[in-house]
This record gives structure tokens, C-alpha cells and sequence, in this order.
């Protein structure tokens, strides 16, 4: 797209990007701060049956994102069910996997198990293979083989699947859709007036905590849409070649994921991170320029992976800023103002009295 045109801004509010964020969440609550016990308790309100089918569906779909975003208003959890309840079970799968993003040899082959209605195992080393050139989309070949198995049985996956989420809608997330929506809706109406004074760009890094990148620029219309549960990471994903959506933490820095909870997720994560001595010097050299992966792994002389679960803890906290270079190479460096709100808000946290139950 021309650097001179102007993207078009849209505002896609709905607390069902959050139905399948929470889902995502839940499966994997240590990368995003929260107390796996918690988590375990809210899997274990749904029986084991529907519990065994959002678990495996996890890996076979993700978060639906573009498909989310198709929906109509109110685009809440009651939609998603309509929405599922009008489609034969048989195409419920390949209607919320979005096949644009995805590589056309791996579409290929799903394609051709769910028409066959069975895989083999050269079927098998040939999705790894795919796999294998794109780390970042790297799986288990556990989670490789449910993948292929709900395809070969797509329509038994579609059935269980919307059996599975109204079970979780009734147990948990009606209740809570409750509880954030109003948040979502205040986001919104914040990025709204920021965005009257913004340049595109500087919106997006702020609404991302920190994250700079080029790929928007592609596109002539971003959707932005507001996740409580995400908070602080972003998540963008290609709709179709004019439109991303765009879908950021709104989750406010003295909130908490768990309700009820008196101690903010933000102060929390921050502590957590910064009681370590080697997060500790990566954030010592960061505020002294903006450092690479590899570059912080040759300081410390430590392994590159080790380096990134580090970086990962100090962007979870929200202390670092992340800049995506159009190659793709990362740099790091020290948000100054989030370690100083960090200072302030845990003043405030122990100086102010809390309310008695």
C-alpha cells in the first residue's frame, strides 16, 4: 500500500473474540501470568467429555479470528453459537479455519483428508515438513496428529465442538462477558479520541503496550478490536487483501484476570519479572540501547532460547518495547515509563486501605 493513503479505521467491538481467548488462555495460563489452579478449576467446571474436545480443539483452531469477525452484532458468546448452529455440522470446521493465512501445500492436504476421511502417515510427514520451515507456527507432532484426526472426522468435530462451547458459555463465560464488557466498550471510546490525534502508527504502539511494526501498512482497513483476556499482547490477522484486524489488551493495569481478585495482574507480573538477576541485566542493557535476541544471548553468554523466555517475562510485564523490523528481526528495548508506573502503582496498591467484604 502507498505510505501517502490513509487507512481506514474500523471498531469491531464484541466479547466473542474473548470467548475463544479465554479458551486459549485456560490451556496455557503460565504464558500469560495467570495462577494455573484458577485455570484448572474454571477447565473443570465442564464435563470431561465437552473438557477433552475444547482441549484438542485448541490445537486444531486456535482463535478464529477472521471468522470472528464476520460475525454480525452483537458478536457475543450467544452469537458465536447461532452463528455455528446455522451451519451443517460438516463445514463448521473449515468455515472458522482460516485458510488464507495458511500455507496452500498445508490447505492441500486437509482438504484431502477431510474428503477422503482418514490420513496416512505420508500425509502425516508431509504437514510436519511444512511445519518444520515455520518455526514459529512450530507443533507437537501429537498436536500435528489431532490436527489431522478432526479433520479426517470433521463432521463428528463440528457436532462435539458446538455441544463443547455452549457447555463452557454456560458454565463460565456467560457470567463473564458480563463482567468485561464494559471495559471493552470504555477502550473503544479511549482509542476512539486517540485515534482524532494520532497518527496510525502510533496508535497501534500504543494500544499494543509497546510493539512497533510494519505489517499494517500493507493494508487499507484495520479493524481494531479490544481483548480483556489477551492483555498485554496483540494479535493481528489478515481478513482478506484490503483488511487486518488488529487485536489488542484492554485489560486496565488495575485489573485482574480473575475475578475477584484484590492484587492487579499488573503489578504481579512486573514483580515476578523483575525478581530475577538476569532480567535484570537484560533490562540494564536495553535501557542503554535497543538489543537483538542474539546480540543479549552473546552479552550474557547465554543460549538464545533462554534469552527469549527471559524477553517473553519482561513483554508478559509489559517492560519492554518490541519493534518488528520488515525482515523480521526483533529489537528490545526498556519502556521507562511502564517501570516507573510499575513504582507507582504498587506505592498505591500497599498505601491505600482495602475494602473490607
Amino acid at each position: 500500500m502507498d505510505n501517502n493513503e490513509q487507512q481506514k479505521l474500523l471498531w469491531d467491538l464484541g466479547t466473542a473474540y474473548d470467548l475463544f481467548f479465554s479458551l486459549h488462555v485456560l490451556h496455557h495460563p503460565e504464558d500469560y501470568g495467570l495462577r494455573g489452579s484458577w485455570a484448572a478449576g474454571v477447565r473443570s467446571r465442564v464435563p470431561a467429555e465437552e473438557r477433552e474436545i475444547l482441549e484438542e480443539a485448541d490445537v486444531v483452531l486456535h482463535v478464529p479470528v477472521a471468522w470472528i469477525h464476520s460475525l454480525p452484532s452483537p458478536k457475543d458468546g450467544a452469537t458465536v453459537l447461532w452463528a455455528l448452529g446455522q451451519l451443517p455440522a460438516v463445514e463448521r470446521l473449515p468455515a472458522m479455519w482460516h485458510m488464507d493465512e495458511m500455507n496452500p501445500e498445508a490447505v492441500a492436504i486437509l482438504k484431502e483428508i477431510e474428503i477422503k476421511g482418514s490420513w496416512s502417515e505420508e500425509q502425516y510427514e508431509a504437514y510436519k515438513n511444512i511445519f518444520k520451515k515455520e518455526p514459529e507456527k512450530k507443533l507437537k507432532p501429537k498436536h500435528l496428529q489431532t490436527s489431522l484426526e478432526w479433520w479426517s472426522r470433521s463432521e463428528e468435530f463440528g457436532e462435539r465442538y458446538l455441544t463443547a462451547l455452549r457447555s463452557y458459555q454456560q458454565v463460565f463465560f456467560a457470567e463473564e462477558e458480563i463482567r468485561i464488557r464494559p471495559t471493552l466498550e470504555d477502550s473503544i471510546a479511549q482509542a476512539q479520541e486517540m485515534a482524532k490525534q494520532m497518527e496510525v502508527d502510533s496508535l497501534l504502539e500504543n494500544l499494543s503496550q509497546g510493539v512497533s511494526f510494519s505489517e499494517w501498512q500493507d493494508f487499507s482497513e484495520i479493524a481494531l478490536a479490544p481483548s480483556y483476556w489477551i492483555t498485554p499482547f496483540i494479535i493481528h490477522s489478515k481478513v482478506n487483501e484490503q483488511r487486518m484486524v488488529f487485536m489488542y489488551g484492554a485489560r486496565p493495569s488495575d485489573a485482574s484476570l480473575v475475578p475477584g481478585e484484590v492484587v492487579p495482574d499488573a503489578i504481579l507480573r512486573a514483580l515476578k519479572a523483575l525478581a530475577d538477576p538476569t532480567r535484570m541485566k537484560i533490562l540494564r542493557y536495553m535501557a542503554e540501547k535497543p538489543q537483538t535476541p542474539v546480540q543479549l544471548s552473546k552479552k550474557l553468554r547465554l543460549r538464545a532460547p533462554t534469552v527469549i523466555h527471559h524477553l517473553n517475562a519482561l513483554r508478559l510485564a509489559g517492560l519492554v518495547h518490541l519493534t518488528v523490523e520488515s525482515g523480521g528481526e526483533k529489537q528490545y528495548a526498556m519502556r521507562t515509563e511502564m517501570v516507573n508506573e510499575t513504582c507507582d502503582n504498587l506505592q498505591n496498591f500497599l498505601l491505600n486501605p482495602l475494602s473490607e467484604e
